[in-house]
């Protein structure tokens, strides 16, 4: 399986970014299947320049309700005419981020909400013997604390990302879990995907949401944050951890400082190889 990130907020090898993400990953069996998809047409240009065709995917699913991970829906849709696209039956919501001017709409484009490529999903939803997709996420350990700047559906309300849905993946012994933010907590993510396949992941791509939410946010909490985390993602012994996106890269060298090789920064342009 290979994993190459068309849409991240850096780039090693000086593809355009933005803050957002899209990960296209071709599977053995000939099969493409790309998770997110930005916020506008960036993930197909730099696909494009990387040799790869938005017109040969053969399923697309959409991590939540936020611009920067369905933004980019409209375009795909213009682009490939026959994937289906997995979407969560609240992600067109509406969902808010709260700025120092008031509350910024993030949600995604409603007027492409009843479009009859969109597969509505809810708490589980098996796409075949190889990929599930899951949602319902319970658990508080180790949440981003950036979540409480975060409303939806109404702008009073915190966002409980309902709305969140991620992805399993099982190929040759391996077993492949994406999540687009883990709004709901990566440790939590990971318990629900063992439940659900019976088994921990070997590999986990995730934006992990770190990146400070707040300036009222002080070093202290945060380095206590990331150093609880990493503990925990190195309980996974066998499992190897791809980030990028919402994690932050100053976010992402204290992990790797803890954990080594067990975890790797996935920006736009690189491929991993699984």
């Amino acid at each position: 399986m290979t994993i190459t990130s068309v849409v991240e907020n850096t780039s090693a090898v000086g593809l355009p970014v933005e803050h957002g993400l899209s990960l296209y990953i071709q599977l053995e069996n000939g099969r493409n299947i790309l998770f997110d998809m930005g916020q506008r047409r960036l993930f197909a240009e730099n696909a494009e320049q990387l040799g790869l065709s938005i017109a040969d995917i053969d399923t697309a699913i959409v991590s939540h309700g936020h611009y920067d991970h369905g933004g980019g829906l409209r375009a795909f849709l213009e682009i490939n005419d026959k994937a289906k696209v997995y979407i969560h039956k609240d992600a067109f919501l509406p969902h808010y981020s709260l700025k120092e001017y008031g509350l910024k709409y993030i949600g995604l484009d409603t007027d492409l909400q009843d479009n009859p490529r969109l597969v509505m999903c809810d708490s589980l939803t098996r796409l075949d013997n190889q990929m599930t997709i899951f949602a319902d996420v319970i658990g508080d350990f180790c949440c981003p604390q950036g979540n409480r700047l975060l409303f939806g559906p109404s702008e009073t309300q915190n966002d409980s990302f309902a709305h969140e849905q991620n992805l399993i993946i099982e190929e040759k012994g391996n077993t492949l879990l994406f999540a687009g933010c883990a709004h709901k907590g990566i440790i939590n993510i990971i318990r629900k995907a063992e439940r659900v396949i019976g088994k921990p992941p070997t590999h986990v791509f995730a934006g992990m949401h770190l990146a400070k939410g707040s300036s009222q946010e002080t070093g202290k909490e945060e380095e206590k944050l990331i150093n609880t985390l990493a503990q925990e993602l190195m309980k996974y012994k066998h499992c190897t951890f791809y980030t990028m996106h919402c994690t932050g890269t100053e976010q992402y060298m204290q992990l790797k400082a803890i954990m080594g090789n067990q975890i790797e920064y996935l920006s736009c342009g690189e491929i991993a190889v699984i």
